[in-house]
């Protein structure tokens, strides 16, 4: 069973959330939180495994909270997708950077939406369909320069290829065509990388991939 935590300041949205949540057979909603404050003490009471955190929140808002968690080892597994009414927030890049596994607009389809939750559950970024490209390119413009790339001294040449092009945006069925491997290997070296990295999840692979340098802006096309 998949347990979410909602955290949102409009208690409609909540519950337009719960319904939908509540009717799957793998999912259920552990709780509710009205601000961010109240989402960070409520995540550390219940481990719930994925959290809908709305960006804009009183107390304390979403990027707040999701540092707040993502700092904390005991909620290392717990991943946090941001809510918002816009697909290119100017926040998003900075959620990115705190940790989050990737974002959601609030008029995003039914069915999105479930699969979002079980997505970020199996390790997977998550953006909105059509804009993961061009958020991502978008997100490379932005970046601070790129720091040493020591960190990539940790991988094998073909974690560095894989991570190269998980941070452009390819699925692990498209990395897999890319490199004439089968989509279970390219799942395995994305795997790996993020071990030998510590990244939380793919999305946090992305970000590393541009801070490292690995990837650059303009690369996408």
């Amino acid at each position: 069973m998949i347990r979410v935590l909602l955290a949102d300041d409009q208690s409609l949205v909540r519950a337009g959330f719960r319904a939908l949540l509540d009717a799957q057979p793998d999912i259920e909603v552990a709780a509710e939180a009205a601000d961010g404050a109240e989402a960070v003490r409520r995540i550390g009471e219940l481990r719930p495994d994925v959290v809908l955190m709305d960006i804009r929140m009183p107390v304390l808002d979403g990027l707040a909270a999701t540092r707040q968690i993502t700092d904390d080892p005991g909620l290392r597994d717990v991943r946090v997708v941001m809510l918002t009414t816009f697909e290119l927030d100017e926040y998003l890049f900075e959620a990115l950077r705190s940790g989050a596994s990737g974002f959601l607009v609030k008029d995003t389809e039914p069915e999105e939406l479930l699969r979002a939750v079980r997505a970020v559950v199996a390790g997977d970024a998550l953006l909105s369909p059509g804009v993961t490209r061009r958020l991502i390119s978008e997100f490379a413009t932005r970046s601070k320069e790129p720091a040493a790339a020591g960190v990539l001294g940790r991988l094998t040449e073909r974690e560095r290829e894989v991570m190269a092009l998980v941070g452009m945006g390819l699925s692990n069925e498209e990395i897999a065509r890319r490199l004439v491997v089968s989509p279970l290997t390219a799942k395995t070296h994305v795997s790996r990388t993020m071990v030998k990295l510590g990244a939380r999840d793919r999305a946090q692979l992305v970000v590393l991939a541009y801070e490292s340098g690995l990837v650059r802006p303009g690369w996408l096309g």
